[in-house]
């Protein structure tokens, strides 16, 4: 649905297009579902955390509470997400006119920083630990790691089934498939302790996983940060949509446009359209709307229609 509105401006009109996102019911479905799923993980993330990390203080592993710290970020993490989900039904209001549609990117973004700390405090325990092995108890270790890898096999494909193109559920899987790691390494760790009670294992495959939650880091607070800079979505290019604008009939040149992701799925843009003297803004801004869906799949535009020259001293 468009709501177009003019106001005297160069002669010819200043027009508003405002597109809304046609699959607004559908992203309403998923984000139920994600709600419900993302919830799920949370609490069998946060139920077998105090188990993971009491049973690698007992055994002595650093894997373990490694592990365990990294499920208390998951936790945190989780409940951070599934509480985005429900900020982002809440309705627009006059001081937050886009809603809460951006507060499961923050989200992410700060799962993303979690990361990053836990990576630097695995590092740097396991640095202390291969200089100086603490005694571990590996069958012990071995029960918990196993009982661990369960439980994030179970929260794992929970959340398999949830909406993978939202950035907070992806963020989400990225941290239980980083407890999977943990808890397939605390387990191969427990082995080899058991048979050749080489104690240095334990502490390097600790930064093996760390290794691995930072590129999961990395690349989830880099995507996050690039929505909440306004930066455009990465599959859409700015040159080649205002180029293609500009072969519209009626339209003479595409200016100061800006292009942006709300949420990582919904691509908005702003514009401005100078336009030829025998043709009327409503049209033009109808063409433009319906190229902008068609070719290029944003449904969001606001459009300044503009005559001989743009009445902004920045256009130059």
């Amino acid at each position: 649905m468009a709501h177009d509105h003019a106001h005297g401006h160069s002669g010819h009109g200043h027009a508003h297009d405002h597109g809304h996102d046609h699959a607004h019911g559908h992203d309403h479905g998923n984000d139920e579902k994600n709600e419900s799923r993302i919830g799920i993980a949370a609490l069998l993330t946060g139920g077998f955390m105090g188990v993971e990390l009491a049973g690698g203080i007992l055994a002595g592993s650093l894997a373990l509470i490694a592990d365990a710290g990294h499920m208390l970020s998951d936790f945190g993490s989780l409940a951070l997400a599934w509480i985005g989900f429900r900020m982002a039904r809440r309705p627009p209001d006059s001081r937050r006119t886009f809603g809460f549609r951006r507060f499961p990117v923050l989200a992410a973004f700060v799962n993303g920083l979690t990361l990053f700390a836990i990576v630097v405090w695995i590092t740097a325990e396991a640095i202390g630990r291969l200089a100086n092995p603490e005694p571990i108890q590996p069958i012990l270790m071995l029960w918990v790691a196993a009982a661990g890898l369960a439980v994030n096999i179970v929260a794992f494909a929970v959340l398999h089934g949830a909406d993978r193109e939202n950035l907070n559920v992806r963020g989400a899987l990225l941290h239980v498939a980083g407890d999977l790691l943990g808890s397939i390494a605390a387990i191969v760790a427990a082995i080899v302790i058991m048979y050749t009670n080489w104690l240095q294992i334990d502490p390097i495959l600790s930064v093996l996983v760390a290794l691995i939650i930072l590129r999961s880091a990395w690349s989830l607070t880099f995507q996050s940060a690039h929505i909440l800079l306004e930066g455009a979505p990465h599959h859409v290019d700015l040159d080649k949509v205002t180029h293609d604008l500009e072969h519209l009939d009626g339209v003479v040149d595409i200016h100061h446009a800006h292009l942006w992701s709300l949420d990582g799925r919904r691509s908005m843009m702003t514009m401005h359209a100078r336009i030829r003297d025998d043709v009327t803004g409503p049209e033009v801004v109808a063409r433009i709307k319906a190229r902008l869906h068609e070719s290029h799949g944003i449904d969001h535009a606001t459009i300044e229609i503009e005559g001989k020259e743009c009445p902004d001293a920045d256009c130059a």
